[in-house]
């Protein structure tokens, strides 16, 4: 059957339908035909002829036209004289082969846009496809080789490709940068201006690694090509393991966690200033903490704390806290799977409606990295 059908003329698995609608109006026609012995009916078979020219190739629409226009001398009523009947038959011939072209011209110019659509998707698909390839190259292939931290991160994009980033950047043998970003909307736009914030900010430290002109040089460079439509939320921390303290700033971003190993309390690193991008001038005041042994530094996305179960219930900044406490005394890449693992349990069938970045930061002063 398939040899009868017009390319792209049916979905697949449904070859027999078009031959179980067309006979079976031909054989509805021609029993209206035979049982209304007023009138003859055979105009009637141009439904059956219009279904076969959507769905079969030229030569057999046109071989049931013809087949069509004797099916009256069978079923129909008889004609007065053979002028009668080759006249309507001539009629008939011409209307039937009329309609049929007139119906395959038509389904040739949808089944050609059609084609025509799918080749833009698939060019589409395959253009968004590199693009997540060029974007997962800004993402770290390694873990970075500063002796007393213990460093672990993801992305998961909630689509193909995402606006979330995460990096560390080694400014010495002693010091290092680690970034969690998240800019404004979703898909293209946002991955696009995502791409250009982590190439700069993985640039940034060969200019100058001191964490505000970073901030400084980021916000006029995002805020000249989006004129604040679209921003960045971040948080940019430095760590220094020789004076073990952290210095950091919190643009709009969710809050950072930072888990005391002596007190088993977590302190929120809160955000000082708007987005990155947002205003001409970004005003922002740097941060600095003291760290010890064992503590355990945590940086997200909201895509971690907006997660939403089916009951539209969010995992929340609470729930993230219970896992760090619980798991302080892990390894940062367990801690960054324990945090993984649970958010997606608790969104169970209903997934990431959002890009989940998470960077697990674990203060081993004292040890060498492995």
């Amino acid at each position: 059957m398939p040899e009868f059908l017009r390319d792209d003329g049916t979905p697949d698995g449904s070859n027999w339908l078009p031959f179980f609608l067309i006979f079976g109006s031909m054989a509805a026609v021609a029993y209206a035909d035979y049982i209304v012995v007023s009138i003859s009916l055979g105009y009637l078979y141009v439904l059956p002829l219009g279904i076969s020219a959507i769905f079969l190739r030229n030569e057999i629409c046109y071989s049931l036209a013809v087949v069509c226009v004797f099916l009256p001398d069978l079923f129909g009523p008889p004609y007065p004289s053979m002028d009668a009947r080759i006249g309507h038959n001539l009629t008939a011939l011409v209307g039937f082969v009329f309609v049929v072209a007139i119906i395959q011209r038509y389904a040739a110019q949808r089944n050609a846009l059609a084609r025509e659509v799918r080749n833009q998707r698939d060019a589409l698909l395959h253009d968004v496809e590199l693009a997540a390839q060029v974007q997962r190259m800004f993402l770290p292939g390694s873990k970075p080789s500063i002796p007393g931290l213990d460093v672990a991160g993801m992305m998961q994009p909630a689509r193909v490709v995402g606006g979330d980033f995460y990096g560390y950047i080694p400014v010495d043998a002693h010091r290092m940068q680690v970034v969690v970003a998240d800019v404004s909307g979703k898909g293209v736009s946002a991955a696009l201006l995502m791409s250009a914030t982590a190439a700069a900010l993985q640039f940034q430290p060969s200019q100058g690694p001191d964490v505000q002109q970073t901030i400084a040089r980021l916000n006029s460079g995002i805020h000249a090509v989006s004129d604040g439509e679209h921003y960045v939320t971040l948080v940019l921390a430095e760590i220094d393991t020789s004076a073990r303290s952290l210095r950091y700033m919190n643009c709009g971003h969710n809050p950072a966690l930072l888990l005391r190993r002596k007190t088993g309390q977590v302190e929120t690193l809160d955000s000082s200033c708007p987005p990155v991008g947002m205003f001409e001038q970004e005003l922002c005041e740097l941060s600095r903490l003291e760290i010890d042994t064992g503590d355990v530094l945590v940086f997200y996305t909201d895509g971690v704390t907006e997660a939403a179960n089916r009951l539209e219930e969010e995992f929340g900044l609470q729930r993230l806290t219970s896992i760090v406490q619980e798991t302080s005394s892990l390894s940062a890449e367990e801690i960054m799977r324990a945090i993984s693992l649970q958010t997606s349990e608790f969104c169970q069938d209903n997934g990431f409606s959002d890009d989940v970045t998470i960077l697990v930061v674990k203060c081993e002063f004292g040890k060498s990295p492995e």
